[in-house]
């Protein structure tokens, strides 16, 4: 038991210097985590203890980055670990607390192209350390490290949706948001029952159980909205996937790419391993 709390003190200490590691990405961390304990507390004030959850959620996503590199001995460059803080805020505290999600319809849009890009930059850098690791005897060419990299982007932004079609069905919630569209295609309104196509145009309005639901147009249960969270997904992975093949191409000059990519742990940047040292040595 003494020895569990104390790889669990070693951890968060490690966690903490990892934090303060790098000046700007600090300086992000510290002001993002001022605004969600401040949105905490507003919530507690009016008792929206769901959105309290959210915010302590949140708390713990904005480590997860600092854990990642101190646990598997990853470098995230700077600009890779803000966008990422920057992507937790935005989707847990403004997307989901402030309703930008519905205030701002291309706010989904957004953060799911971000998606896409980030993890085509994370899948990306896991076959590039395994095709720099000295123990190994891979050779990939750039072209298959793109292609490996798009697919775990696009992986991931499936997964996705299978867990935001689940909380709907399961849970009764609204993760796939609707859209209002005034043109519908079935061959389950053919009468024949041949497999025709019968189309409703001009569709103004809808009633359900004799209520106009006042929309203006007939209301897709989430379909479209998956499908334009999976094309921009697409978009972002495909982008990084061409970043990523020229930054292979020229082994490394590409000074965006950089900005993106993690690397292996410098011996001197593992505080884990600093503060164990430590320890054994005393």
């Amino acid at each position: 038991m003494k020895n569990i709390k104390n790889k669990f003190r070693n951890m968060k200490k490690a966690i903490t210097m990892e934090i303060m590691e790098h000046k700007s990405s600090f300086i992000v961390y510290v002001i993002l985590r001022s605004l969600v304990i401040l949105a905490m507390i507003l919530q507690i004030f009016n008792q929206n203890y769901e959105n309290v959850f959210l915010c302590l959620l949140t708390l713990f996503l904005l480590t997860v980055p600092s854990f990642i590199q101190v646990q598997w001995k990853i470098e995230l460059p700077t600009g890779l670990e803000i966008v990422m803080l920057i992507f937790i805020f935005a989707a847990e505290i403004l997307g989901e607390i402030s309703s930008y999600y519905i205030k701002y319809p291309l706010w989904d849009t957004i953060l799911h192209t971000i998606n896409g890009f980030l993890m085509a930059a994370i899948g990306f850098s896991l076959v590039d350390l395994l095709n720099q690791h000295n123990k190994e005897t891979f050779n990939l060419s750039p072209a298959f490290m793109a292609v490996v990299a798009f697919c775990f982007s696009m992986t991931i932004g499936v997964v996705w949706e299978f867990f935001e079609f689940g909380m709907d069905t399961l849970f009764g919630l609204d993760m796939q948001k609707d859209t209002i569209i005034h043109a519908i295609n079935s061959v389950t309104l053919d009468p024949t029952r041949t497999n025709t196509v019968v189309r409703i145009e001009d569709i103004q309005t809808v009633l359900i159980n004799g209520q106009d639901l006042g929309l203006g147009g007939y209301l897709d249960i989430g379909l479209i909205d998956t499908m334009k969270d999976l094309i921009v997904n697409f978009i972002g992975a495909f982008i990084f996937s061409v970043i990523g093949f020229f930054y292979v191409k020229s082994r490394g000059q590409g000074k965006f790419a950089k900005r993106f990519i993690p690397r292996t742990k410098e011996r001197h940047n593992d505080y884990l391993r600093k503060i164990e040292e430590e320890q054994e040595g005393r």
